[in-house]
């Protein structure tokens, strides 16, 4: 958690089958030279909202397979190479029918 820089339960409409994400938000520049304030870098965790009726199934699902997984995901991006770490990248956790997917976009 001391690498997480936000964290948020997010409100409104469900996200369709999003209940996860994740992303790291690298050090490097974006506009003519400037560079990301050093309090962002790090990792961003979002929590979808999901229908009320949903919610006890996926908390359980988010308990016992995604979050484990992104521990993994965290753990394996703190040991990663310098490239890695100097590019954006986000993961999607989603649960359809009961099976949690993930999909990584950089």
């Amino acid at each position: 958690m001391t690498r997480v820089t936000d964290l948020a339960f997010l409100t409104g409409h469900d996200s369709g089958t999003i209940v996860l994400g994740a992303a790291w938000v690298a050090p490097n520049p974006r506009n003519y030279g400037r560079g990301v304030h050093p309090d962002m870098v790090g990792f961003r965790i979002d929590v979808h909202p999901v229908d009320a009726t949903d919610r006890a199934a996926t908390r359980a699902v988010l308990r016992t397979h995604a979050l484990p997984q992104l521990h993994e995901w965290i753990t394996r991006a703190i040991a990663a190479d310098e490239t890695w770490q100097l590019s954006d990248h986000q993961r999607y956790w989603r649960l359809t029918g009961g099976r949690l997917t993930h999909h990584d976009e950089a």
